[in-house]
């Protein structure tokens, strides 16, 4: 499992920041959210103190055979597959 930052939008443009954890076996998408990084850049929304508005984000999709889920996180898409690809550790077998 990794851990990520979920931006979550609670009112028309109030936004608020939580921990989730991914497991990096069902994630099906990453791209860019263009839009969330034009609301910070213009500050059109209330986003939480402290977030620079050189963030990135990206919308991430979840697959877990009968269902899916999308959440946007705090990062640049090469990043984030970054630390997805850096969770998969494998068994040296000899």
């Amino acid at each position: 499992m990794i851990k990520l930052v979920e931006v979550v939008q609670t009112y028309k443009n109030d936004y608020n920041l939580r921990e989730i954890f991914v497991n990096p076996d069902h994630v099906v998408l990453l791209r860019e959210d263009t839009t969330l990084k034009t609301r910070l850049d213009e500050r059109t929304g209330n986003f939480p103190d402290g977030l620079d508005t050189r963030q990135s984000f990206t919308r991430l999709q979840v697959h877990n055979g009968t269902t899916g889920a999308e959440f946007v996180v705090i990062g640049a898409p090469h990043l984030v597959e970054s630390k997805l690809k850096g969770s998969k550790k494998e068994l040296l077998r000899g």
